[in-house]
């Protein structure tokens, strides 16, 4: 169906000054992420405010960034698969938005279970069953219990992978090589693996040593470019040596940007390069003071603002 790897990067939602969805924002955004060699853009995630936004604020989303893809591959300019996130409260709002975004023209959608609800294991498995179930596009699974509050065990990505051929992405997002290596060997490649890019979990590298395919990163927000140097999968022992490379330079950034849970840190970063973050909406509040003077100064020592500042690239939209 689909061969997801590299760099799938979860965007931020740009908002406007009237807390309005920039739409030319994500436009700009979308065409840098692109220009940079990011591999696949994942959009309304956590990262992107998803719990803040109004259902018809979603659907605006999905369907100006939809409608900006075709208009691209129109003009002859490179485009990149698009996910959108589906997860809902329930089951059924999960399937009701996933099939809004088949019906736009979606490349993919991922499914989480529901937050908060904690549910059982079999619930888990029949809630995912459920969803990929209602939609022919490819499908992929957030497993992420630090805030969904529910592991989805290797056994159950097992039971979906061999059931719906449409299921081909589980982006982990939790501590433990043992989900990482169970996957694969249970899976067998069929749902390619790809992580979180949180340094207090650092499975990037373990990821990619098992055979995980890339990384479901929101560091590719600000160093689009390295991301996709990191994120490769291991093919060979110089992509190897470079991925070591650059995630260990980059790693102090990594740790600068989730000093704070996503987006936070990460629209901070985009104001300062002059890109359309915009501001958090409530009950988050803006990165401000010591935080934000510490986060400029590395990444000024970095090289990130003198290669990625506005003022000095050239995007195409």
């Amino acid at each position: 169906m689909m061969n997801l790897q590299g760099s799938w990067v979860a965007m931020p939602t740009p908002f406007t000054d009237d807390n309005q969805i920039d739409i030319e924002g994500f436009k700009l955004l979308i065409a840098r992420q692109i220009k940079y060699g990011s591999s696949q853009l994942f959009i309304l995630g956590s990262a992107g405010e998803v719990t803040l936004l109004a259902l018809e604020e979603k659907k605006l989303i999905v369907k100006s960034v939809i409608a900006y893809m075709k208009d691209r591959a129109a003009r002859g300019l490179k485009v990149v698969p698009v996910f959108f996130s589906a997860a809902s409260m329930t089951t059924e709002a999960s399937v009701e938005f996933a099939q809004f975004c088949e019906a736009e023209g979606a490349d993919g959608v991922v499914f989480t279970v529901p937050p908060y609800v904690l549910i059982t294991q079999h619930a888990a498995k029949t809630h995912l069953d459920t969803c990929m179930s209602s939609v022919k596009i490819p499908c992929g699974i957030y497993n992420n219990p630090s805030r969904l509050g529910v592991q989805v065990l290797p056994e159950t990505i097992q039971y979906l992978a061999e059931k719906h051929p449409n299921f081909v992405v589980d982006k982990e997002a939790m501590p433990s090589v043992e989900q990482l290596v169970q996957v694969q060997r249970l899976c067998g490649g069929k749902v390619k693996i790809m992580c979180c890019d949180y340094p207090h979990y650092s499975i990037v590298i373990p990821t990619l040593a098992v055979g995980g395919t890339g990384t479901a990163n929101i560091g590719g927000n600000i160093i689009p470019e390295e991301a996709a140097k990191y994120s490769r999968p291991w093919t060979d022992m110089t992509i190897i040596e470079e991925c070591r490379t650059e995630y260990f330079k980059w790693f102090p950034l990594l740790q600068e940007l989730y000093t704070f849970s996503n987006p936070v840190v990460i629209k901070a970063a985009l104001n300062l390069l002059g890109l359309p973050g915009g501001h958090l909406r409530k009950p988050y509040e803006d990165y401000a003071g010591a935080k934000l003077e510490h986060l400029q100064e590395t990444m000024t020592q970095m090289g990130v603002i003198e290669k990625y500042h506005i003022s000095n690239d050239t995007i195409e939209i």
